[in-house]
């Protein structure tokens, strides 16, 4: 049977894959930044992963605002990277596993949650960005099962509904017959604001107590609505939800493996967790 060997929540802010490209990881701005990751990548090696799940959320590459699904879930056997427009790099593509997406599918469906299936998926830099963090250069040996969560078109998935999604993504997982390890990533935030009167606002407190409550109080931060996330973590702070997908998925006990927090990066408040399924 697969299993769920941890989880990942990570951010994925454009800049930081300008700054891989550019080897910009021991820049003082950037230092602080990078220096946290290798005990992640040193878990990875450890453990080694058969399949990454990423949690993230699409920003116009794959789906626009005509077109926006709630949860979408890749089923190709490969995702392209495409420009963005950030001056990012096009990478090659990302091996998927569509034997496991059609699995996962099918069984949130069977739970009544509403699944686009995608058997074609480009895949930006919410995907391509923590990837590079965690298996950087060539070391990228992972397969992949892409599921997009939407926080651009409103009304979005509240908090509550993607920690249930997490639960029922961590049961078909754990229900897959091959034997199977799996790391499943959340990737964005935490707090920050692109535009507007608020444009640069971070909520540092805030930003703790999710770090906190994420690991043994997750059901905590599903009191919370969309709009108190806007308001307490920024209009991009909402990102959070892409957390509680992973947070769901993962045991009811867990334990904190490594866990770092710095401000900011390219106005934006950067979180790292690193979660291990207790035994």
């Amino acid at each position: 049977m697969a299993r769920i060997v941890g989880g990942i929540c990570t951010s994925h802010i454009p800049a930081i894959g300008n700054a891989i490209a550019r080897g910009l990881q021991n820049d003082p701005y950037w230092q602080p930044f990078f220096q946290s990751y290798p005990p992640v990548r040193e878990w990875l090696e450890r453990v080694k992963p058969d399949v990454a799940v990423m949690v993230y959320n699409d920003h116009g590459l794959n789906f626009f605002l005509d077109k926006m699904p709630t949860f979408a879930i890749g089923a190709a056997a490969e995702y392209q990277n495409a420009d963005e427009g950030w001056g990012l790099p096009t990478l090659p593509p990302y091996p998927g596993d569509p034997a496991l997406s059609w699995h996962i599918i099918e069984q949130l469906v069977n739970e009544e949650f509403d699944i686009t299936s995608c058997q074609e998926m480009r895949v930006d830099h919410a995907f391509t960005v923590p990837i590079a963090l965690l298996w950087p250069g060539t070391q990228r040996r992972v397969r992949t099962v892409p599921v997009a969560v939407n926080t651009v078109q409103h009304p979005l998935p509240t908090p509550n509904r993607c920690f249930r999604l997490g639960q029922a993504l961590g049961r078909a997982i754990g229900s897959y017959p091959e034997d199977l390890r799996v790391v499943v990533l959340g990737t964005g935030g935490l707090s920050h604001q692109l535009d507007g009167e608020r444009a640069g606002f971070i909520n540092k407190d805030f930003d703790l107590e999710c770090l906190e409550k994420i690991v043994n109080d997750p059901e905590a931060l599903t009191k919370y609505t969309i709009h108190d996330l806007v308001r307490l973590a920024g209009t991009q702070g909402v990102e959070l939800i892409m957390w509680l997908v992973m947070r769901g998925a993962l045991s009811t006990r867990v334990r904190q493996v490594h866990r770092h927090y710095h401000i900011p990066v390219s106005n934006t408040a950067a979180g790292l967790l690193l979660l291990e399924n207790a035994a």
